[in-house]
């Protein structure tokens, strides 16, 4: 694969392997950009942003639509890349592409409807003869980084609302997973003007920094690890800044909560693709009178699944993303066993898989459950009381999502007024999300809102028109 800089596919003699998680073979190459590369896309798309600026709304929503429909299409081809980059299952990569698709259709939708407001200029002291009315005007340039996990999705959240606001954009993809990103820049910079999209790829140090740093670029919209996070927001000067950050998300389930619906909701939100995914569940809080019969359904529901080959559509755990993730895994699981946790189901690497797997007696303070586990366990805390389960929840420095299975209403309202996070998900695992929905993290998870109304909204920008 190639990148793509102002309208064209662009290749170079440094290369980066792109391996499959499955056999770690590798299954093709991607350039590896210099500072050059990474400037000439910035000055297209600064040549860009005033075509784009000049568009009717109506214009934008109909490209939007018009790539809609061809990702529509081409959604099988899109959902095997994904699958042979980064390991995923293939039917959770179908998954990812049927939202990726309506993410676009929540863009081309989005484009018609920025609107400004009139402002009561006769409120104020001297303005009883003016008419004053706000304007909803591009950033310009926004630079897009990805992570490997959700290498469609992550980028469509924030391609797509940059340019249904009229913005251009310069993509950096995961390099360890570019492939279906760079085909969907292909796909999507065909149906617009040269320059509009670019994307990309080589290593932080040398795309990512001239991205955070160069002036040319207006807004940073970044999806990854928090030490990235805080290096890209210590050198972004007066660039807009949205990151989303890790997780350490908890589902809590109390004493009257549908137990079976819960453990079902926890098995999901445990090890959809193996773990990998910022609002995974990664800490499970029991109260104790239900701890043990919740324990053993979640064991049932863990063994259900099937470990193996990602491109058999009745797999449910792939592999990792490399093996030394899955060594990293390994190493935290056996640190917390070592420290009095309880292993009860799995607990096994096999080159990059690591087996899904559970544990009790979880104390709160343990490295598995202090900083964000990226990989398929289920680890159990135990609680007394509600308000204990709730305290737990906030004791981390994490504030993505977090689920409460419940039966109570004056628990749910309670839970949604304790827990520091940016959503709460009643009798729902933190996993689950909607793409018209604002997401994003308080507290380390981040900053700013995507979702596609929140992140256009963020990718504008606010003019004032006085008639005197």
């Amino acid at each position: 694969m190639k990148m793509f800089i102002n309208g064209n596919l662009m290749d170079k003699d440094e290369k980066i392997d792109v391996k499959n998680p499955f056999n770690n073979k590798t299954i093709d190459t991607v350039p590896e950009a210099t500072k050059e590369d990474v400037r000439n896309a910035l000055e297209s798309a600064a040549r860009a942003k005033k075509i784009l600026g000049d568009m009717s709304a109506r214009k934008i929503s109909r490209i939007l639509y018009d790539i809609y429909e061809v990702v529509l299409e081409s959604q099988e081809e899109f959902s095997r890349i994904i699958t042979l980059e980064t390991g995923k299952p293939l039917k959770d990569s179908r998954d990812e592409m049927k939202r990726s698709a309506q993410t676009l259709q929540l863009a081309a939708e989005e484009s018609k409807r920025i609107y400004g407001e009139t402002v009561p200029m006769d409120a104020g002291i001297g303005g009883r003869t003016a008419l004053g009315f706000t304007m909803k005007i591009p950033l310009g340039v926004v630079a897009a980084i990805t992570p490997f996990n959700y290498p469609i999705n992550l980028a469509v959240h924030k391609i797509a609302p940059a340019l249904a606001a009229k913005n251009s954009v310069v993509f950096k993809p995961s390099k360890e997973a570019p492939l279906a990103a760079l085909k969907l820049a292909e796909l999507m910079g065909s149906h617009l003007p040269d320059g509009a999209l670019n994307a990309v790829t080589g290593p932080g140090s040398v795309v990512g920094d001239e991205l955070v740093t160069n002036p040319i670029v207006n807004k940073i919209s970044f999806t990854g690890s928090v030490e990235t996070g805080l290096s890209i927001a210590s050198k972004v000067s007066m660039k807009k800044l949205t990151l989303e950050l890790g997780g350490n998300d908890p589902i809590i389930v109390l004493d009257d909560a549908d137990l079976e619906k819960a453990a079902v909701s926890t098995a999901k939100g445990a090890y959809l693709n193996a773990g990998q995914v910022c609002i995974g569940v990664k800490r499970i809080i029991l109260q104790k009178g239900i701890a043990d019969e919740f324990t053993d359904l979640l064991i049932s529901e863990t063994r259900k699944l099937k470990m193996g080959d990602p491109m058999d559509s009745e797999t449910d755990i792939g592999p990792l993303i490399n093996e030394e993730a899955a060594r990293k895994v390994e190493r935290t699981v056996e640190e917390a066993v070592k420290n009095g946790a309880q292993l009860l189901h799995g607990g096994r690497r096999e080159g990059a898989f690591y087996t899904p797997t559970v544990l009790d007696l979880v104390d709160p303070d343990m490295r598995l459950v202090c900083q964000e586990t990226f990989g398929p366990v289920a680890p159990i805390i135990r609680a007394e009381t509600v308000d204990e389960a709730f305290t737990i929840a906030n004791n981390t420095p994490y504030g993505l999502q977090a689920g409460v299975f419940t039966n109570s209403m004056e628990s749910a309202l309670k839970a949604a007024r304790t827990i520091e996070a940016g959503g709460v998900m009643i009798n729902k695992q933190p996993t689950f999300r909607t793409d018209n929905m604002p997401f994003g993290g308080f507290k380390m998870s981040g900053m700013g809102k995507e979702g596609v109304k929140y992140a256009v909204e963020d990718m504008t920008r606010t003019k004032l028109v006085v008639f005197g």
